[in-house]
This record gives structure tokens, C-alpha cells and sequence, in this order.
């Protein structure tokens, strides 16, 4: 039985939108289905939801069992509750957006745009407004529509904080002849970052596969040999040292999802204030100064730029070199390395 009632009032429900809370679910165990499995309880409740939908539910504590949070493998008793949010369903297109974009380039066919830090790329999970591909279709009349109606125009992408230059195709034809050149590792992409501590070499190639981390699943790991590794290779160079710190180029020669956060911590030297890779979520003046009068937030996101990108025109096939300036965050932070963390 599944009743459409309010949230109870509770400190997590508290957090919950209006909308949200019109939406839980709740469902009493039946004599049958004693002693069954929360996961495989709510598979036959929602079948139009998988499995793996329906655990990532539970972890993510839109599940309780008589007000309680509970895990996929909770065998549920009868007559208990079960509180249910149903994921949201994923918008069948872009909604356009009036949100500013900083255009580097802009022609007939490609458009290359200067993404900010905290930007989605495209809709995701908890991320359907506020994209990149808002603003896109908010901006321009025409679009490639070979990514799908909810990825107009993209042809790669960048993490959510990481900066700096992304092309947009115009049109189908550019839209494919910028996917095969990224393909073909035509495309040559540079990073600046800010690393923690400095690396050994002054420069060097780190040649590890990356697959899924075997427990965290918004991570990903080194992963030699497992079903989900893939080659990947990236190429770094020292720019300026620093007591602890080091400001490096990055050149990938492959595009795997978080690949130069994952290569830079595996030789010890995480990407500066990368929340998942790093340890460490924000950067304060104290931390460098050692004085704790010094409060002011230099970074609070990861410390990566995509800086520069170089590729062939998709039409005319022009040599195209575009850059992205340093955001004033890593700017700054850099500033404050140079004055307080010399190595002289």
C-alpha cells in the first residue's frame, strides 16, 4: 500500500524542499514480504526504477525504514515503514538559461567559451539548472545536436571545478570532426595547476590506467588490469617551486574523466584544494602564513585550468591555438605562494 503524504518532521526533512517533501512515499510491509531485502522490497515497488537506481537512493538517505536510515541489505520486518523519495526524473531537454558565458571565440561553426569554476557542464544528477548547456541554448540560436537534446553542443568536457576553455560545436559537421580529431588525439589540451606538495622531477610522464575506484563511485583510481581501466597518460612540467607547494603545466595525452586530479595524486602531489583527490577542501592565509589571525579564503575549489587548446578549424582547417587567462582564485592563491612560501 503506498500513501502520498508530507515528509514527517524530522531534522533531515527539515533540509528538504516543499516540492520534495510532497513527493515521499511511504509503503507498510506486508506479512510476504517479511524479512525481505530494503533493495529488492523497493524493486518490486518501482519497477520502472533498476536496482542500482534504487540502492543509490538508499546510500543517499532518500530511504528510511520507521523514520530510520537503513542500507540496502536491511532485512525489513512487517508491518514497519518505508519512506521512499523517488529520484527526480531527468528533463528530456535543455532548458535555456540567461546566464552569462565568456566567449574566446566565436565563428560560424565553433565556439569556444571560458567555463567558470562551480559550472556543470552539462545536466546531471542534482545538477539540471545552472549548466553550461543552459547558457549555451539560452545564447545561440543553433547548436550541434549529436550529444542529445539535453548536450547541445558539447563535444567534451571539463569537471564542475575546473576552469577554463571548452569548445562548442555549431553544427553537426563541426560537431564530428571535432569529436574524431579528440579521437585521434589531434587536440592538444594544456592544464595549470597548483600542486601539494612539489614533485620530485621538474618534469615527467605518468603513463597509469584509470578505472573506477573499487569502493567510492563518484572517484575514480590507478587501476591495472580491472575491466573498467583505460589507458592514460599525461605529461607534467614544473613552472615554479614553492615551500611545499609547486605550480605545474599539465599536457594529457588522453581525456579520461578526472585524469590529471587522479595522475597528480597518485605521485603524491594532489591538485590543491581538490575535495576528492587532496584531503583538503579550502585554503586559507593561515595555512601558509602560520598565523591564525589569518582567516581570508584564498581557494575553495580545486586548483585546475584548463588554459589553452590547440586543434584544427573543423571546416577550413586552420591551426587554432585558443587560451583562457588564470582565474583571479588561482591568481591570487599563486600571489600568496610567491610571498609567503618562496624557496628563498
Amino acid at each position: 500500500m503506498i500513501n502520498h503524504e508530507s515528509d514527517p518532521k524530522n531534522a533531515s526533512q527539515e533540509a528538504q524542499t516543499g516540492e520534495q517533501k510532497a513527493n515521499w512515499q511511504t509503503l507498510t510491509v506486508a506479512e510476504e514480504e517479511h524479512l525481505e531485502r530494503l533493495d529488492a522490497f523497493l524493486v518490486r515497488h518501482y519497477p520502472k526504477f533498476s536496482r542500482v537506481k534504487l540502492q543509490r537512493a538508499i546510500a543517499a538517505k532518500n530511504v528510511r525504514v520507521d523514520g530510520q536510515q537503513a542500507k540496502s541489505s536491511t532485512r525489513i520486518k512487517r508491518e514497519q515503514s518505508v519512506e521512499f523519495l523517488p529520484p527526480q526524473p531527468e528533463p528530456e531537454g535543455t532548458i535555456p538559461e540567461d546566464i552569462p558565458l565568456n566567449i574566446l571565440y566565436e565563428d560560424d561553426h565553433v565556439v569556444a567559451n571560458n567555463k567558470p569554476p562551480s559550472m556543470v557542464v552539462h545536466p546531471a544528477k542534482g545538477h539540471w539548472s545552472g549548466t553550461l548547456t543552459a547558457a549555451l541554448a539560452f545564447h545561440f540560436q543553433q547548436l550541434s545536436t549529436i550529444g542529445g537534446a539535453t548536450r547541445p553542443g558539447i563535444v567534451h568536457r571539463l569537471d564542475r571545478d575546473t576552469s577554463g576553455v571548452i569548445l562548442v560545436a555549431k553544427s553537426d559537421t563541426a560537431h564530428i570532426d571535432l569529436a574524431s580529431q579528440f579521437e585521434k588525439r589531434i587536440v592538444e589540451k594544456e592544464y595549470f595547476a597548483l600542486v601539494s606538495p612539489a614533485p620530485n622531477h621538474d618534469r615527467d610522464i605518468i603513463d597509469k590506467p584509470i578505472g573506477a575506484h573499487p569502493y567510492q563511485r563518484e572517484k575514480k583510481a590507478i587501476r591495472i588490469g580491472h575491466s573498467t581501466s583505460r589507458s592514460a597518460s599525461s605529461f607534467f612540467e614544473v613552472i615554479e617551486r614553492y615551500r611545499g607547494f609547486a605550480s605545474v603545466r599539465v599536457k594529457p595525452k588522453t581525456g579520461r574523466t578526472h585524469q590529471i586530479r587522479v595522475h597528480m595524486a597518485h605521485i603524491g602531489c594532489s591538485v590543491l584544494c581538490d575535495r576528492l583527490y587532496s584531503g583538503r577542501a579550502k585554503l586559507q592565509l593561515h595555512d601558509l602564513t602560520r598565523k591564525s589571525q589569518d582567516q581570508t579564503t584564498l581557494l575553495e575549489r580545486q586548483a585546475l585550468h584548463a588554459r589553452n587548446i590547440k586543434f584544427k578549424h573543423p571546416i577550413d582547417g586552420r591551426d587554432m591555438s585558443i587560451s583562457a587567462p588564470i582565474p583571479d582564485d588561482i591568481e591570487k592563491t599563486e600571489q600568496a605562494l610567491q610571498k609567503y612560501r618562496p624557496l628563498t
